[in-house]
């Protein structure tokens, strides 16, 4: 996927050399000048910006770094780059271009929260991002050998495999999978000691908020979700890619930055496979901010936009996000190993004209009964998309409800990534 640069205005992650391949540490000093050294001042401006984490959970940044430096014991910091989510891209591309602004971000934060190991959680198939990565930190250490050091650790394939447990656990020596909570990281993570988990994107923007200020950060965006974000654009749209955009921005102004439209839309997917299906003429004026989305039952979730054609089935495309949701599932209680397969069974046989209209009811049964049930959030993110879908999609399941099935249901997706599960944990 490449960068796609929509507005220099709102160019701020993505700036910098426009050629293929990661920025170097002499660029990156000469373009932006030497970070500033990191401490409890540095979260007082986090709080100020309103800078929130781009890894899904929106979660006041400041306040995170706090409950880790108020922790007893030395800290640990992990820059978490798994991103496990097939639809998205925006992390790795994101590490492959500009690795020294997410690692200026990592040492001001063990700086900042006193902490005495840094960690970088990289997806094993994320081969460009980790490999720059890798030599960063390496030309980091020769340039200045005082320069916080960083473990290059892979995660596992696995959809999971970046939830700040699962996370926790493959760094402790145990298999990339979710448990239940508490203790919660910033009280016993990594090492048994108080570990903070940041989003690789979250970290590149606390480089710059650092050098630049809260009322600089703060210039672009909206008072509740202020700066930009770096979103992954794909589907019907003429270049997908990634791009940042202002957070101020609407969902129709993202896709023009994309190219425009390449086929009529039906839907926008928000969010990623735990998101949201909203219909086009709904999410087309829909701004990017976090209360505006919320207010009508979505978010921007990991930052993914993916537009559905018209001529597209909703209902078999879901069936084939549900059904690699039920693939990776841990495996570690009923209501996901069992709850998932059931839910995506009965969409596939809805998209296949196989089911009635009793099939609904259970839908909407079953999805309930997974909802919050699980050792960790991934049934509710699975139910989440489900439910999306139903009423999305209401027009067309009533129609394969009747026995009307579609041809979309027995070809591959023309617009969903592949999304092979994973084999293994460690």
């Amino acid at each position: 996927m490449l960068a796609i640069r929509p507005d220099t205005a709102c160019w701020r992650l993505l700036s910098g050399p426009g050629g293929p391949g990661a920025e170097s540490l002499p660029q990156h000093v000469t373009r932006l000048g030497r970070r500033p050294i990191g401490g409890t001042w540095l979260m007082d401006v986090l709080d100020a910006s309103n800078l929130r984490g781009r890894g899904g959970a929106a979660f006041p940044t400041g306040r995170k770094w706090r409950s880790v430096a108020g922790a007893k014991g030395e800290a640990v910091v992990v820059v978490n780059l798994a991103e496990g989510e097939p639809a998205s891209f925006k992390d790795r591309t994101l590490g492959a271009l500009r690795p020294h602004l997410i690692l200026d971000g990592a040492a001001l934060a063990v700086e900042s929260v006193a902490a005495s190991r840094a960690v970088v959680y990289v997806g094993r198939a994320h081969t460009a991002a980790r490999e720059a990565l890798q030599f960063a930190a390496r030309e980091r250490r020769r340039l200045n050998p005082r320069e916080c050091h960083f473990d290059i650790v892979d995660a596992p394939d696995r959809y999971v495999a970046g939830e700040t447990s699962a996370l926790v656990n493959r760094l402790n020596g145990g298999p990339a999978k979710p448990t239940i909570t508490p203790p919660r990281p910033h009280e016993v993570g990594v090492d048994g000691r108080p570990t903070l988990i940041q989003n690789a994107e979250t970290l590149a923007h606390v480089a710059l908020i650092a050098r630049y200020g809260a009322d600089w950060f703060r210039q672009v965006g909206t008072a509740e979700s202020p700066g930009t974000a770096l979103i992954t654009v794909r589907g019907g749209v003429v270049r997908p890619g990634v791009i940042e955009v202002d957070r101020g921005a609407t969902v129709g102004a993202v896709i023009e930055a994309a190219g425009g439209l390449a086929r009529t839309p039906q839907a926008v997917l928000l969010g990623g496979y735990f998101g949201t299906w909203v219909p086009a003429v709904e999410a087309w004026n829909l701004r990017l901010d976090d209360k505006e989305l919320a207010h009508h039952g979505t978010s921007l979730g990991c930052g993914v936009v993916m537009v559905l054609p018209a001529a597209s089935c909703g209902v078999a495309e879901t069936a084939r996000i549900l059904r690699y949701l039920a693939g990776e599932s841990a495996g570690q209680c009923g209501p996901c190993v069992f709850g998932l397969d059931w839910i995506a069974s009965a969409m596939e046989r809805a998209a296949r004209g196989r089911a009635d209209a009793s099939e609904r009811d259970r839908l909407i049964r079953w999805g309930g009964q997974v909802s919050h049930r699980g050792a960790c959030h991934h049934p509710d993110g699975a139910v989440r998309l489900l439910t999306s879908a139903l009423r999305a999609f209401e027009g067309d399941l009533t129609l394969h409800l009747v026995r009307q099935p579609c041809p979309s249901a027995h070809t591959a997706s023309t617009i969903l990534p592949g999304a092979p599960g994973g084999t293994e944990w460690q």
